[in-house]
Protein backbone atom coordinates (compact mmCIF):
# COMPACT_ATOMS: atom_id res chain seq x y z
CA UNK A 1 0.00 0.00 0.00
CA UNK A 2 1.23 3.57 -0.94
CA UNK A 3 1.63 6.26 1.42
CA UNK A 4 -0.74 9.02 0.86
CA UNK A 5 0.55 12.22 -0.07
CA UNK A 6 1.89 15.03 2.44
CA UNK A 7 1.58 18.62 1.32
CA UNK A 8 3.96 20.36 4.07
CA UNK A 9 3.41 23.73 4.66
CA UNK A 10 0.43 24.58 2.66
CA UNK A 11 -1.66 25.44 5.66
CA UNK A 12 -1.27 27.42 8.80
CA UNK A 13 -2.84 27.52 12.43
CA UNK A 14 -1.87 31.10 13.91
CA UNK A 15 1.05 31.28 11.93
CA UNK A 16 2.55 27.53 12.21
CA UNK A 17 2.73 25.74 9.14
CA UNK A 18 0.47 22.40 8.90
CA UNK A 19 0.94 19.43 6.65
CA UNK A 20 -1.82 17.93 5.03
CA UNK A 21 -2.33 14.37 3.82
CA UNK A 22 -3.78 13.66 0.38
CA UNK A 23 -4.00 15.38 -2.79
CA UNK A 24 -4.59 18.95 -3.76
CA UNK A 25 -8.12 18.87 -4.90
CA UNK A 26 -8.96 21.15 -8.65
CA UNK A 27 -12.09 22.02 -10.34
CA UNK A 28 -12.97 19.53 -13.11
CA UNK A 29 -11.35 16.24 -10.79
CA UNK A 30 -13.84 13.27 -10.32
CA UNK A 31 -14.75 13.58 -6.49
CA UNK A 32 -13.30 10.53 -4.88
CA UNK A 33 -15.93 8.41 -2.72
CA UNK A 34 -16.11 8.73 1.16
CA UNK A 35 -17.78 6.68 4.20
CA UNK A 36 -18.58 9.01 7.07
CA UNK A 37 -20.61 8.92 10.21
CA UNK A 38 -24.16 9.79 10.58
CA UNK A 39 -24.37 8.60 13.52
CA UNK A 40 -22.19 5.92 15.50
CA UNK A 41 -23.84 3.35 14.03
CA UNK A 42 -24.64 4.79 10.32
CA UNK A 43 -22.33 5.60 7.96
CA UNK A 44 -23.13 7.62 4.32
CA UNK A 45 -20.91 7.89 0.82
CA UNK A 46 -20.88 10.09 -1.99
CA UNK A 47 -23.25 7.75 -3.97
CA UNK A 48 -26.20 8.17 -1.08
CA UNK A 49 -26.33 12.20 -2.56
CA UNK A 50 -26.24 10.93 -6.44
CA UNK A 51 -27.49 12.97 -8.56
CA UNK A 52 -27.67 15.92 -6.53
CA UNK A 53 -25.05 19.39 -6.52
CA UNK A 54 -23.49 18.85 -2.70
CA UNK A 55 -21.54 21.62 -0.91
CA UNK A 56 -19.37 20.00 1.25
CA UNK A 57 -18.11 22.53 3.98
CA UNK A 58 -15.53 20.49 5.77
CA UNK A 59 -14.55 22.42 9.78
CA UNK A 60 -11.68 21.24 12.18
CA UNK A 61 -14.08 21.07 15.20
CA UNK A 62 -17.69 22.28 15.55
CA UNK A 63 -17.32 23.41 19.00
CA UNK A 64 -14.60 26.50 17.63
CA UNK A 65 -16.26 29.99 16.91
CA UNK A 66 -15.58 30.02 12.75
CA UNK A 67 -16.98 26.29 12.74
CA UNK A 68 -19.68 27.79 14.36
CA UNK A 69 -20.20 30.20 12.37
CA UNK A 70 -19.38 28.48 9.19
CA UNK A 71 -22.03 25.74 9.13
CA UNK A 72 -24.54 28.47 10.54
CA UNK A 73 -24.33 30.03 7.65
CA UNK A 74 -24.59 27.30 5.24
CA UNK A 75 -27.53 26.30 7.40
CA UNK A 76 -29.31 29.46 6.45
CA UNK A 77 -28.24 29.28 2.41
CA UNK A 78 -29.13 25.22 2.36
CA UNK A 79 -33.10 26.63 2.54
CA UNK A 80 -33.12 28.73 -0.08
CA UNK A 81 -30.54 26.23 -2.31
CA UNK A 82 -33.97 23.89 -1.94
CA UNK A 83 -33.88 19.91 -2.43
CA UNK A 84 -31.87 19.44 -5.43
CA UNK A 85 -28.30 20.76 -3.01
CA UNK A 86 -27.25 18.30 -0.34
CA UNK A 87 -25.43 20.81 2.03
CA UNK A 88 -23.23 19.03 4.17
CA UNK A 89 -20.75 19.80 7.04
CA UNK A 90 -17.82 16.91 8.02
CA UNK A 91 -15.18 17.62 11.14
CA UNK A 92 -13.73 14.72 13.13
CA UNK A 93 -16.24 15.92 16.25
CA UNK A 94 -17.58 12.56 17.10
CA UNK A 95 -20.99 11.97 15.83
CA UNK A 96 -23.10 12.37 19.21
CA UNK A 97 -21.22 15.56 19.81
CA UNK A 98 -22.59 17.17 16.15
CA UNK A 99 -25.70 15.53 17.04
CA UNK A 100 -26.30 18.20 20.49
CA UNK A 101 -24.40 21.03 18.78
CA UNK A 102 -27.16 21.21 15.93
CA UNK A 103 -29.55 20.58 19.02
CA UNK A 104 -28.59 23.77 20.40
CA UNK A 105 -27.57 25.67 17.34
CA UNK A 106 -30.98 25.10 15.93
CA UNK A 107 -29.22 23.83 13.11
CA UNK A 108 -31.60 21.58 10.59
CA UNK A 109 -31.12 22.11 6.96
CA UNK A 110 -27.51 20.99 6.80
CA UNK A 111 -26.25 17.56 7.76
CA UNK A 112 -23.36 16.53 9.78
CA UNK A 113 -20.86 13.87 9.16
CA UNK A 114 -17.94 12.42 10.93
CA UNK A 115 -14.62 11.87 9.56
CA UNK A 116 -13.85 10.32 13.10
CA UNK A 117 -13.18 6.34 12.55
CA UNK A 118 -10.28 6.49 9.44
CA UNK A 119 -9.97 10.18 8.02
CA UNK A 120 -10.92 8.67 4.68
CA UNK A 121 -12.70 11.47 3.68
CA UNK A 122 -9.58 14.16 5.17
CA UNK A 123 -7.12 11.91 3.26
CA UNK A 124 -9.24 11.29 -0.11
CA UNK A 125 -9.88 15.27 -0.12
CA UNK A 126 -6.74 16.26 0.75
CA UNK A 127 -7.49 18.17 3.84
CA UNK A 128 -6.63 15.81 6.64
CA UNK A 129 -3.88 17.75 8.90
CA UNK A 130 -1.08 15.50 10.12
CA UNK A 131 -0.32 17.43 13.35
CA UNK A 132 -3.93 17.48 14.54
CA UNK A 133 -5.53 14.86 13.53
CA UNK A 134 -8.25 16.95 12.32
CA UNK A 135 -9.67 17.68 9.03
CA UNK A 136 -8.73 21.86 7.35
CA UNK A 137 -11.18 23.90 6.60
CA UNK A 138 -12.14 23.45 2.94
CA UNK A 139 -15.05 23.77 1.03
CA UNK A 140 -15.92 21.35 -2.21
CA UNK A 141 -19.19 21.61 -4.41
CA UNK A 142 -19.63 18.82 -6.65
CA UNK A 143 -21.99 18.63 -8.91
CA UNK A 144 -24.66 15.94 -9.56
CA UNK A 145 -22.17 14.09 -11.72
CA UNK A 146 -19.74 14.22 -8.94
CA UNK A 147 -17.55 16.14 -11.13
CA UNK A 148 -15.71 18.83 -8.26
CA UNK A 149 -17.05 22.06 -9.65
CA UNK A 150 -15.60 24.76 -7.04
CA UNK A 151 -12.90 24.36 -4.79
CA UNK A 152 -11.66 26.60 -1.43
CA UNK A 153 -8.58 25.11 0.59
CA UNK A 154 -8.11 27.58 3.81
CA UNK A 155 -4.61 28.62 4.11
CA UNK A 156 -5.13 29.54 7.69
CA UNK A 157 -7.27 27.47 9.40
CA UNK A 158 -8.69 30.34 11.71
CA UNK A 159 -10.06 32.09 8.26
CA UNK A 160 -13.58 32.25 7.29
CA UNK A 161 -14.25 30.66 3.44
CA UNK A 162 -15.36 32.48 1.32
CA UNK A 163 -19.37 32.18 1.92
CA UNK A 164 -20.91 33.99 -1.04
CA UNK A 165 -18.44 32.09 -3.88
CA UNK A 166 -19.51 28.94 -2.27
CA UNK A 167 -23.03 29.45 -2.64
CA UNK A 168 -22.93 31.32 -5.83
CA UNK A 169 -20.73 28.23 -7.60
CA UNK A 170 -23.63 25.86 -5.93
CA UNK A 171 -26.57 27.77 -7.07
CA UNK A 172 -25.09 27.68 -10.86
CA UNK A 173 -25.03 23.99 -10.76
CA UNK A 174 -29.04 23.94 -9.74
Amino acid sequence: MTQPQERAGVATFKGNPLTLIGPELKAGDKAPDFSLNKSLVESVSLSDYAGKVKLISVVPSIDTGVCDAQTRRFNEAAAALGDNVAVLTVSVDLPFAQARWCGAAGVDKVVLLSDYKNNSFGEAYGVFIKEFALDMRSIFIIDGDNIIRYVEYLPEMTEHPNYEQAIEAAKALI
